[in-house]
């Protein structure tokens, strides 16, 4: 064989060797933390995103300190919108929301991010703002509101269009909703209307994790809610299946989850790889048990699960950082928990995770940064 030929051969399989193994490179996660947000306590159901280089949390929900849910603390809920520059070097409050809000949905888009419905301690609500932050100002421009209340949903913007999926009607609702709706910021403001979608073909839910892969809208895992026979309590069914929907084909169903991720950071992380992650989420495999663990909860799952798009797979990549220092069960606030009920936003190629659910009726106030290597 020529010369030639042979190393050119041999070149070329080097090179699509050099490829196959590329494709196949998952990251790993190295994890800080940025400056934890001005409350002790911390909030759970806040809102968050990124304008103009700042890091903005808004809203949210917690017990006072040194109460919980089980010792008649009443829970109280936030207006407060704070910022944090780029530097780092601290938080401040830069206005209020138009009511105390908390559990809607959190979407970057172009210079600031929506915030998409929400509930207070009597109702959940229909509106839907646009937060900006700019020159040392805050704006908070209105939308054209969702089709009826919601809470406990997740969404995504695919291509200027915002996805809206599941959820709750009503702080006394009996069941989760089914409702899939889409609004098109590609058109005029006047001419912006919600569209109702086909819905998934599996059960009503709410606390999903919503997620994108290729143009693709990625509904995962989320709680639905039922009555036992015999029971008057509603209880709710732990799900670990997923959904993708193509704008032109409709729903898909994909491979089951390992386990259930309920109320996990979301959206989803995504990178180029048609790798999707999920950080931590709630399993429910203590749900039954809240009132009697109290305080002896040990916190969320730590999984980052990841999901391969082009293999249709599940698998788990590392775990969320966690810090667990002495008396945790009095002193949750010293430790880094895994937290739930939070948005994912990524800032300066970092994923960010703030605030959330450290274990049930406990907050934090710490923000997770995890780099991908």
């Amino acid at each position: 064989m020529n010369r030639f030929v042979f190393s050119l051969i041999i070149a070329t399989t080097m090179i699509i060797a050099s490829c196959e193994t590329a494709e196949k490179i998952i990251p790993s996660f190295e994890w800080s933390q940025l400056s934890a947000v001005p409350d002790k306590v911390g909030f759970a159901g806040s809102f968050a995103g990124i304008s103009n280089d700042h890091l903005i949390v808004a809203g949210g929900s917690q017990f006072p300190e040194g109460t919980r849910p089980w010792s008649g603390g009443v829970k109280t809920w936030n207006d407060k919108v704070l910022a944090l520059n780029s530097d780092g070097k601290g938080w401040k409050e830069i206005g209020r929301l138009p009511r105390a809000v908390g559990y809607g949905i959190s979407l970057n888009w172009k210079d600031g991010f929506l915030l998409i419905g929400g509930a207070n301690q009597t109702e959940h609500f229909r509106e839907v703002y646009f937060i900006r932050y700019q020159n040392d100002q805050l704006f908070i421009d209105t939308l054209i509101s969702l089709p009826h209340p919601l809470a406990n949903s997740c969404g995504a913007i695919i291509n200027n269009i915002v996805y809206v999926a599941g959820g709750l009607s009503s702080p006394v609702a009996l069941s989760a909703e089914h409702v899939f709706w889409a609004l098109d910021l590609n058109r005029p403001r006047e001419q912006q209307q919600w569209k109702t979608l086909p819905s998934w073909p599996g059960e009503a839910r709410m606390l999903g994790v919503a997620g994108q892969i290729n143009g693709e809208f990625y509904l995962l895992s989320g709680t639905s809610l039922y009555i036992p026979e015999g029971d008057s309590l509603v209880h709710r069914r732990y799900l670990q299946d997923g959904f993708v929907f193509n704008p032109d084909k409709g729903w898909r169903k994909i491979k089951e989850l390992p386990h259930p991720v309920v109320a996990a950071p979301s959206p989803a992380y995504t990178n180029a790889n048609q790798q999707l992650f999920i950080f931590g989420g709630d399993d429910g495999s203590r749900a039954e048990q809240n009132a009697v663990l109290k305080d002896q909860h040990p916190g969320f799952r730590t999984e980052i699960m990841m999901y391969d798009a082009p293999k249709d797979k599940w698998t788990i990549q590392g775990k969320v950082f966690t810090d667990q220092q002495p008396d945790p069960e009095n002193d949750p606030g010293a430790s880094t928990w895994a937290p739930v009920t939070t948005p994912l936003v990524v800032w300066n190629q970092q994923i960010i995770i703030p605030q959330g659910e450290a274990r049930p009726g406990v907050r934090t106030n710490r923000v997770l940064a995890a780099h991908p290597e």
